[in-house]
């Protein structure tokens, strides 16, 4: 019994001191020249689309729910964000080459409709990142429009 009590304790103890180990908040507050909105005319349904469903990782700006200030969530999701950011970052997308910027727009349209984007670990906590059946269409529709219209030129 003496035993289980240490273990619980030392558990409870490692809980609390990790609990002032929080990793840096993704928040820039500021719209840059190259974000994905002030390099392309997005309607706005698209774009509230997006910004719901996307930006959270792939973007500058995150919007934190509870659950990321306590630890490891706040760890697990700042993890998840900094990989979203490598592979695509909305508010950098201005600053990629026109061959990448075709290459990402694609990969966006592909990730949604096959369901890959936004992650399922995403959907479970968001109910915004469920995406329906017509906000998928919308978003595919126009994003592989716009790419066309960029291998047109």
């Amino acid at each position: 019994m003496r035993l289980i009590r240490k273990t619980l304790l030392a558990v409870l103890l490692t809980f609390v001191i990790i609990q002032f180990i929080r990793p840096a908040r993704n928040r820039s507050g500021q719209a840059s020249a190259a974000d994905f909105t002030k390099v392309y005319q997005v309607p706005v349904d698209v774009q509230s689309v997006l910004q719901k469903a996307c930006y959270d990782c792939h973007s500058n700006n995150t919007r934190y729910p509870w659950y990321t200030n306590i630890q490891p969530m706040g760890w697990m999701m700042a993890r998840h964000i900094k990989k979203g950011k490598e592979q695509l970052n909305f508010n950098e997308f201005g600053s990629y080459t026109g061959r990448r910027r075709i290459s990402k727009l694609k990969g966006i349209a592909n990730q949604i409709r096959d369901g890959d984007m936004p992650l399922w670990s995403y959907k479970i906590m968001h109910k915004q990142g469920r995406l329906s059946d017509s906000q998928k269409k919308l978003v595919i529709e126009w994003i592989n429009k716009t790419a066309d219209s960029l291998l047109a030129d």
